[in-house]
């Protein structure tokens, strides 16, 4: 026979269902059962992985074998089961192709081996007291046979816990070779994933010859079995499977041997790219390694099944490699037939750091030439402009909520108050790259400066404002950093035109590729693994965009705020004009902003007073729906629905009314339900106006003015790349000086730390020396 096959009792049907106990697990949601898509065509892009509906994982030697390469590497192993088990549970067809037999044949023998030895040596000497004993070496087919059992068995009640029955398959290169044998394997397939059972399959290593160099990988019909790498690949494409994932103890492929100090993870590999990698040597334990890999996977991709290869080793992702891969996140080498037109993500950030450094080195006048072109074009260019914010918005229109179809939308007035801004920013920002801050006389003719230097490479990611692009690319020239942007979907036609105007702006002085569209599908959660290539990244958008990118980005520092929870508090001795004016322009001029009012505080004592009934009055007549806070509901008999939570943005013209009895506990209200963005204060007593403006604990806290002066423009920044709630490095609205970091410059003549010891000839002066105007160029 070509197989031995090993059912277990419950032969659950793919047809009926019922007999399938739904399972969760641990966080991941059950997808729609799929339907089988027509075979013949690999995958192109990493995201429509999710369409995948049959898949084949591979599990390679080193993944399920422990380190001492005796036994299993039980934890790993059940990780793996589980996410198996979730995928099957969302209607897909899983199987496994495993290795593992030999280890587990090894551990048993060595066990009854050392046992044996023992009983022998006990009896022999007479005596309870072993002397060291030796396990000769094993023969593999005869660990293969002893193991292949219980590593069954171990599958089976692993997959028992989810519900999900197994079955064992072993083959040999011969099964595939006679015709009437590939039938009924083919057969036996289907049989099991139409009764939702998962195939484990693995070579017979028992009876199968050692491997010899052969003319195999030659083509779809063709290719021998020597390991699992080569079975896993025969098996996907004689079962027209959507997916293989071959799991290794590598990331994926590099272009250079794993741990060298130039390797690269090769994000997707294209057949032809061969020429691009170099392998290094084989896991300790297996008969494959990478290079058996690559040829088998490009196998597999002729054949139309696509292919990812990726760590199954690493504790930090065992646990979530396999569902990452199936939902498109960038985990390991993606094989592609499919080569994009463009460069990729990683290939763009390497083109703008390069010339990132060649804008830094640029003098100030020259930085400014390139900002003012920048602001022509934007007045020059506006009907095309124009146009292309219009497709967005006519595509736009229905899909998305009000407030962001407003920051989608530009104008004339918009374009015109941009092109000003920009043209502020570069008369302001002379000698802001190498400006001297300090200027220490360490000792003598050992002097010490700090200097302002470019963070690096940013990255913005921004949603439905492509007003932010130029103002962003404005203050990166400015600056002297290079920029990678990241644009929603929904502005894409605005984006790339504004894109390609300042690409236009930078040829001036040959520093096109500093500024960087990413328009290849790049999932943001992906952008923000790239820690050795980004320094800092901006998010511009919602409140549930910047918490996303924060988790996301562990490596990467993330300069922002996750929430605009502004308020204004109207005090008892606030004027009633002043207090209808800033009330209704913080809430009413543009809702959708972040520095909008969100919370109006008023004093307990103007409630049933002309100043609170014209506020009111205003509101209602601005259109503005009212929230009522807790203590303020106490006081109506019919009151506006009650708030949900008092910590909310609503980004509409809606906005919440709370009552406090004094100053101090609008300051406790701010603190405690505000997110330190922007607060205000409307009172004519200045001592209660002081208190207010040195307690709150803000980014930006105003006296008797509206919350919508915290932008970076009516700061008189020219610009800003957003406002940040952070406590360190910039806060508020971040201009130019907040892109910029220091570095420490000491210039002596043969100094050594030696010479300032107690029996050294020189001492410390540390005397500060005054700073020079201009900047270090």
């Amino acid at each position: 026979m070509f197989a031995r096959l090993a059912l277990c009792s419950r032969l659950p049907s793919r047809i009926s269902q019922s007999n399938v106990c739904p399972v969760s697990f641990r966080g991941f949601s059950q997808a729609k059962f799929l339907l089988p898509r027509p075979h013949g065509k690999s995958f192109a892009h990493r995201s429509e992985l999710k369409q995948a509906k049959r898949i084949v994982v591979k599990l390679g030697s080193a993944v399920v074998t422990r380190g001492d390469e005796c036994g299993l590497a039980l934890g790993r192993l059940a990780s793996i089961v589980e996410q198996v088990a979730v995928l099957q549970n969302q209607g897909r067809e899983m199987m496994i192709v495993t290795s593992g037999a030999v280890a587990f044949g090894k551990q048993r023998l060595r066990h009854e081996i050392l046992l044996s030895q023992s009983v022998r040596q006990a009896l022999h000497s007479g005596q309870n007291q072993l002397k060291d004993m030796s396990v000769p070496v094993l023969e593999a087919r005869a660990c293969a046979a002893a193991g292949q059992s219980g590593l069954m068995a171990l599958y089976e009640a692993m997959f028992t816990q989810y519900s999900i029955c197994t079955a064992q398959i072993l083959v040999t290169n011969l099964d595939f070779h006679d015709e009437q044998k590939r039938r009924n394997l083919n057969s036996t397939l289907h049989e099991l994933l139409r009764m939702n059972i998962v195939p484990i399959i693995n070579t017979n290593d028992a009876v199968v010859p050692p491997p010899v160099p052969n003319s195999d990988l030659q083509g779809v019909n063709v290719i021998s079995i020597k390991d699992n790498d080569s079975l896993s690949a025969r098996l996907a494409v004689e079962m027209k499977a959507d997916l293989l994932i071959a799991l290794s103890d590598v990331q994926g492929l590099y272009d250079n041997p794993p741990g060298t100090d130039d390797a690269k993870l090769i994000d997707i590999f294209y057949p032809g790219d061969q020429q691009s990698i170099t392998y290094g040597t084989k896991s300790r334990v297996g008969i494959g390694g990478m290079e058996a890999k690559v040829k088998a996977a490009l196998w597999a991709l002729q054949g139309g099944t696509s292919v990812v290869i990726a760590n199954g080793t690493d504790p930090k992702v065992t646990g979530h490699v396999i569902t990452d891969i199936v939902e498109g996140k960038k985990v390991g080498t993606f094989f592609s037939e499919v080569k994009p037109a463009g460069p990729t993500v990683e290939q763009q950030t390497e083109m703008a750091r390069h010339a990132g450094r060649a804008l830094a080195s640029l003098l100030p006048e020259q930085r400014g030439e390139i900002i003012c072109s920048l602001s022509e074009l934007l007045t020059e260019k506006k009907d095309e402009i124009l146009s292309a914010n219009r497709k967005d918005m006519e595509l736009a229109t229905g899909r998305l909520s009000q407030p962001l179809i407003s920051r989608l939308s530009l104008s004339t007035a918009k374009l015109n108050s941009l092109a000003i801004g920009l043209r502020q920013l570069a008369v302001s920002s002379g000698n802001s790259v190498g400006r001297v801050l300090r200027r220490t006389r360490v000792a003598n003719n050992l002097e010490l400066e700090q200097i302002t230097v470019p963070i690096g490479v940013l990255l913005v990611i921004f949603e439905s404002r492509p007003d932010c692009l130029p103002q962003v690319s404005a203050l990166a020239i400015a600056s002297g950093n290079a920029l990678l942007l990241k644009g929603g979907k929904e502005a894409s036609n605005t984006n790339k035109i504004l894109h390609q105007l300042t690409q236009e702006a930078l040829s001036i002085h040959g520093v096109a590729d500093a500024i960087q569209l990413v328009s290849t599908r790049e999932e943001v959660e992906d952008l923000c693994k790239l820690d050795k290539m980004i320094d800092l990244i901006i998010p511009r958008g919602s409140s549930e965009l910047v918490r996303d990118i924060q988790r996301a980005a562990k490596g990467i520092p993330v300069l922002g705020h996750s929430e605009g929870i502004c308020h204004v508090y109207v005090d008892s001795e606030a004027s009633i004009d002043k207090a209808i004016d800033v009330v209704k322009d913080s809430k009413c001029d543009y809702p959708a902003a972040c520095n909008a009012m969100e919370t109006l505080l008023i004093h307990r004592d103007l409630l049933r007073t002309p100043i609170f009934d014209q506020i009111i009055d205003m509101l209602r007549t601005e259109q503005v729906k009212i929230h009522a806070g807790p203590r303020f509901a106490s006081y109506l008999t019919f009151s506006p629905s009650e708030v949900k939570s008092l910590r909310t943005e609503y980004g509409d013209l809606e906005c919440c009314i709370e009552v406090v009895d004094s100053m101090q506990d609008a300051v406790d209200h701010i603190h405690k339900y505000g997110s330190s963005h922007t607060d205000v204060i409307v009172t004519e007593n200045e001592e209660t106006a002081e208190q207010f403006l040195q307690q709150v604990d803000s980014a930006c806290v105003f006296w008797n003015a509206s919350s919508r002066f915290a932008d970076g423009y009516r700061f008189g920044l020219g610009a800003e790349v957003g406002i940040s709630t952070a406590r360190i490095h910039a806060r508020g609205p971040v201009g130019l000086e907040g892109l910029l970091t220091t570095k420490w410059v000491l210039r002596g003549e043969g100094h050594t730390v030696v010479d300032f010891s107690e029996q050294g000839s020189m001492k410390y002066l540390h005397e500060n020396i005054p700073v020079p105007q201009g900047n270090f160029n």
